[in-house]
């Protein structure tokens, strides 16, 4: 089970620190993605770190002001992102997928466990 946090509303230039708590499994074998969507649109992939964290990935538009983050010890992983934008408004998922790799993987097609989502919305 995946439970993110951290979401609500803030305004443009803010900073939020989203957060995503893992139950009932070894968290360091899951490599761990944030996805969002707005409705109508498709899901799109904002970061990704590894299951050991020793690689991140981000979506160009998040690059410079986000930091993905985890402690396994905690089963947790956070998203923080600053200067933030009002595009940056919509639903935050996190996602899990059991990995034998250190890779991180960009697509949701690829993940395995999703979360409910977060609402972040920015005020212009």
């Amino acid at each position: 089970q995946l439970v993110e946090s951290g979401g609500g509303l803030v305004q443009t230039g803010g900073s939020l620190r989203l957060s995503c708590v893992a139950s009932g499994r070894t968290f360091s074998d899951y490599g761990v993605g944030w996805f969002r969507q707005v409705p109508g649109k498709e899901r799109e992939f904002v970061a990704g770190i590894s299951r050991v964290g020793t690689k991140v990935d981000y979506r160009e538009s998040v690059k410079g002001r986000s930091t993905n983050s985890r402690d396994n010890a905690k089963n947790t992983v956070w998203l923080d992102i600053r200067r933030l934008k009002p595009e940056d408004t919509a639903v935050y998922y996190c996602s899990a997928k059991r990995t034998v790799t250190g890779a991180v993987i960009s697509s949701g097609a690829g993940y395995d466990y999703w979360g409910q989502g977060t609402q972040v919305t920015v005020s212009s």
